[in-house]
């Protein structure tokens, strides 16, 4: 089963590639996305990456919280679902 990740922190620089390369260590890689801004075009500082087992996940959540990244620390958490998020957005 895959695990999502949420990396917050990202320098503007950082690229999806970048994102992949910095996490691909601790296992394979699905996916690595750096959300952009949808009207400027510029990443918004955070992204997701998505391991293929979850230990992987585990390792690189445990090793890349509060490691360097394009000379931003980045902070690494589990991502959480759509459906489990809470507030913000209008009514």
């Amino acid at each position: 089963m895959s695990k999502k990740l949420f990396v917050g922190g990202l320098a503007w620089a950082t690229t999806e590639a970048g994102l992949r390369d910095a996490f691909e260590r601790f296992g394979e890689v699905v996916e690595a996305k750096v959300v952009l801004d949808r009207d400027t075009g510029r990443s918004r500082g955070f992204g997701f990456v998505t391991f293929a087992e979850d230990s992987a996940a585990d390792s690189a959540l445990n090793e890349m919280s509060g490691a360097e990244l394009d000379g931003r620390t980045i902070r690494v958490d589990q991502a959480q679902s759509r459906n489990d998020r809470r507030g913000g957005g209008r009514h």
